[in-house]
C-alpha cells in the first residue's frame, strides 16, 4: 500500500511540475526587421521577454532615430533612441520609445501582438500577487544598483535600462526599468510601469508622451 501511494504521489509531483513548466513555456517571435524576441505565458497572457528593438512601424515605415536633445524634447510624432545614444545599450536593453510611436497607427509591434495596455500590466502583477510585491519576480537576477536585483520568478526579466526624459537628456540606468502602456492618461500623457532598484514594487504613474521609454508586448 505505501509503495502505491509513492507511486500515486510521484505521479502527482510530476503532472504538478509539467503543468508549472507549460505556464512558463518560452517561445520566440520576430519583428519586421528580423529581430526576435523571447515570450513567456504568464497566468493568461503571453509577455515579451525582452524589450522591443525594431526600427520600422509594422507597415514597413522607418521610425526616426532621433539623438539630438533639443529635437527629441520638440517631438511631437514618433521617434527611438538608445540610452546615452549608445548601441551597445541597446544590444542590452533594447531601444527607448517616445508615446508617439507607441500610438502610432502603422502598429509598432509585431503582427499578433500589441504594446501592453495598462489594464494588462495590472492583471499580470496581480497574477504575480499584487503590485506590491510583483516587482521584485520582474526585475533582473542581475544590473541592478546596490543590490536592487530581484529573483525573476515571473521570467518577465525586466532590465534596469533607465530613461530619456522630456528635455532629452537620459538618466538611471542601473537604477530603473520603465515601460510604456498603450493607454493615454490625458493629451499629453500617457500610463507606465516603474521597475525601481530599490523596491519590491510595481510602480503606477503616467509620464510626457516626448519621453522615451521601453516597451513591452502582449499577444494578441
Amino acid at each position: 500500500m505505501k509503495q502505491t501511494y509513492k507511486f500515486l504521489f510521484a505521479i502527482l509531483m510530476a503532472a504538478m511540475i509539467f503543468s508549472f513548466g507549460a505556464n512558463k513555456s518560452i517561445s520566440q517571435v520576430t519583428d519586421i526587421d528580423g529581430n526576435t524576441y523571447k515570450t513567456i505565458t504568464i497566468g493568461k497572457q503571453v509577455w515579451f521577454s525582452e524589450n522591443l528593438n525594431v526600427e520600422h512601424y509594422r507597415n514597413g515605415d522607418v521610425i526616426p532615430q532621433v539623438q539630438d536633445k533639443e529635437e527629441w524634447a520638440s517631438l511631437t510624432s514618433g521617434a527611438w533612441c538608445y540610452y546615452d545614444n549608445n548601441s551597445g545599450n541597446g544590444t542590452t536593453y533594447g531601444k527607448l520609445y517616445n508615446w508617439y510611436a507607441v500610438n502610432d497607427s502603422r502598429g509598432l509591434a509585431p503582427e499578433g501582438w500589441h504594446v501592453s495596455t495598462d489594464e494588462e500590466f495590472t492583471k499580470l502583477y496581480d497574477f504575480l500577487g499584487g503590485a506590491d510585491i510583483a516587482g521584485n519576480k520582474m526585475k533582473s537576477t542581475n544590473g541592478w544598483d546596490e543590490n536592487g536585483n530581484g529573483t525573476n520568478s515571473s521570467d518577465f526579466s525586466g532590465l534596469p535600462g533607465g530613461y530619456r526624459n522630456h528635455d532629452g537628456y537620459f538618466g538611471n540606468l542601473g537604477r530603473n526599468g520603465c515601460f510604456w502602456t498603450s493607454t493615454d492618461f490625458n493629451s499629453i500623457n500617457a500610463w507606465f510601469r516603474n521597475l525601481v532598484f530599490s523596491l519590491s514594487d510595481v510602480i503606477r504613474h503616467n509620464y510626457l508622451y516626448v519621453n522615451g521609454l521601453y516597451v513591452r508586448c502582449v499577444k494578441d
